[in-house]
């Protein structure tokens, strides 16, 4: 009963939005991705059913054990090296592949591997990071103007003065208004959509060579740098310490078991995460995990209507999903933009780095978020690492160690 009573009405909508975004601002790229194998229509529908069991019960889980809210994701950017990268692939040989990922992120995570790495990326750096990814989606908000002046303009406004007056239904209230607008308005036709449950089918691994090489090893690099990093980043800006060892491997534990079923990458999520993270999400600090709860649950139950969500987000305007983002999105942009800029010596490092992952750059199939760390870090070390300093430091330790076996 104790969970139960930590539940409040805002941390079921923090949950039900992270959903809502999280599906809607990707779900058609895992559908290309299948599409791009070969898959079946039942087979996409096992997707769906995988990957929202894949996000939704490591969710709950975590959440609990930890009191912390840790929601997972998809790894958007792992749908597109799918696209680019499987070429020629069969649908066998990818899932051997995502196996192959998995195994790794398990290796990785539980070896504390990979947190040593990320706990060396100075923090202005990584919030800058964070900063550059969550811009998109307030801008979002603003372009949507154009083709939905009423809609948007009204959920701005609702978000506003429930601010104000209420906080604890920031983001609640906006979507309220923009579902009521888009109804009456007409552009939402849910009598077109049936009611339809995914079910498991199992897909045999082949494990082939080149195609570890050109998707399981890019899959795996891209999920860890390009999700897992600003996944963390994301949950220190909002003061929680996450156990990231434990966390990354047992979603991959999670990824392992669900992989033949069309769960090719999980990983921390990053801009649902702050949905949850925030103080919109549970006035409560150590009451927010409840989010994280809910939003699992969301996703499982999406995860078995996965075929009838796919159907029903089409039926949604883009502008209501942008706009609901973005606004709920206001407060970590901000967050994150002011921890990019708390130390005054790196702010030259964090403004290149916030323009470099806004910008939107991708090379060589590698999305903003991992050449914005790239150049932020390359950046920090042309203008921040006293080279001489490192390099003197380093001879003194020599010649310490020498003098020390020189004894022995």
């Amino acid at each position: 009963m104790g969970i139960l009573n930590d539940f409040s009405v805002s941390s079921i909508n923090a949950g039900f939005t992270t959903v809502l975004v999280g599906f809607a601002s990707s779900v058609v790229i895992v559908f290309q991705a299948a599409t791009a194998l070969g898959a079946s229509e039942a087979q996409i529908s096992s997707w769906i059913l995988a990957l929202g069991l894949g996000m939704g019960i490591p969710g709950v889980l975590l959440s609990i054990y930890y009191r912390m809210p840790i929601t997972v994701a998809w790894s958007t950017s792992g749908a597109a090296v799918i696209l680019t990268s499987a070429a020629g692939a069969t649908l066998e040989q990818a899932v051997g592949a995502f196996i192959v990922c998995a195994l790794l992120t398990i290796l990785f995570g539980y070896t504390g591997w990979f947190e040593r790495l990320i706990k060396r990326i100075p923090n202005s750096i990584a919030s800058a990071m964070l900063a550059g990814i969550l811009l998109r989606f307030g801008l979002d908000v603003f372009n949507s103007i154009n083709t939905s002046t009423l809609l948007v303009v009204a959920m701005l406004l609702a978000y506003l003065v429930s601010k104000r007056i209420m906080p604890r239904y920031a983001v609640l209230m906006p979507l309220l208004v923009g579902i009521l607008i888009t109804i009456v308005e007409g552009r939402t036709d849910i009598g077109t959509v049936d009611l339809q449950l995914s079910a498991p089918v199992f897909v045999p691994p082949e494990f082939s060579l080149s195609t570890i090489l050109s998707l399981g090893i890019p899959l795996f690099f891209v999920t860890m740098a390009s999700q897992n990093v600003p996944g963390y980043t994301v949950a220190k800006n909002a003061g929680f310490d996450l156990p990231l060892s434990p966390v990354v491997g047992f979603i991959g534990v999670c990824t392992l078991l669900l992989a033949p079923f069309g769960a090719f990458a999980l990983n921390l999520a990053t801009l649902t995460a702050a949905i949850c993270l925030g103080e919109e999400a549970h006035k409560e600090k150590q009451k927010r995990y409840t989010a994280g709860i809910a939003a699992g649950l969301f996703y499982i139950l999406v995860g078995f209507f996965g075929a009838t969500v796919g159907a029903l987000l089409k039926v949604l305007p883009s502008e209501l999903v942008f706009g609901i983002a973005g606004i709920a999105l206001f407060s970590s942009t901000a967050n994150a933009l002011s921890m990019s800029m708390q130390h005054a010596p790196d702010r030259d490092v964090a403004i290149i780095t916030f323009l470099a992952t806004a910008s939107g750059l991708t090379l060589f199939n590698l999305g903003a978020a991992f050449w914005g760390l790239i150049v932020g870090v390359s950046a920090f070390l042309i203008l921040r690492v006293d080279v001489k300093s490192a390099l003197g430091n380093r001879r003194k330790n020599e010649c310490a160690v020498k003098v020390v076996q020189d004894n022995v």
